[in-house]
């Protein structure tokens, strides 16, 4: 338990300062933000033409209330939590890689959820999207990173037993 600790916190201060460097900001973290705006452009537009994105925001044309994809709120770092739980725990890494790779997918399924959802809810009721925002969505990102690591444990449980008796002494 001391090591997953430890590998955990170290992973996760390397990633998060990593995250925070202006270059990596510049062309990794800002591109794909704004690959979610267009994303989640792309998907409620076929319902609703009013919709458009541009850079990391999101905004209706006949209103005009938009959002802004910012940190904290595209993903990465709920990502993040989960590559470093992933890293920490032992396995092989072709199933460390397969748990990052399909956990990268179903967080950023249930973000872009979010983020559609809070558009058309900031733009309905400003005050529950506040709420809504920055504790409801919140909470259910993070257990969405639970879950995918709880379903990569159970996986590893139930088909490796022996590795994970091995790392448990």
């Amino acid at each position: 338990m001391a090591r997953f600790a430890a590998v955990f916190v170290f992973v996760l201060v390397t990633l998060f300062t990593l995250e925070m460097l202006v270059p990596v900001q510049q062309s990794v973290i800002l591109p794909f933000t704004e690959l979610l705006a267009q994303v989640s452009a792309a998907l409620v537009t076929p319902f609703d033409e009013s919709v458009h994105a541009y850079g990391k925001v999101l905004q209706f044309t006949d209103s005009g209330f938009a959002v802004s994809i910012e940190a904290g709120c595209n993903g990465v770092e709920a990502t993040i939590v989960l590559v470093a739980a992933v890293l920490a725990f032992p396995a092989s890494w072709k199933h460390r890689v397969t748990a990052i790779v399909a956990g990268f997918f179903a967080i950023q399924g249930l973000n872009i959820v979010r983020i559609i959802s809070l558009f058309y809810l900031g733009d309905w009721n400003r005050e529950i999207f506040g709420w809504v925002h920055l504790y409801l969505w919140p909470t259910l990102i993070m257990l969405d990173v639970l879950i995918v690591f709880i379903l990569y444990l159970r996986f590893l449980a139930r088909n490796h037993p022996a590795q994970i008796a091995a790392h448990a002494r």
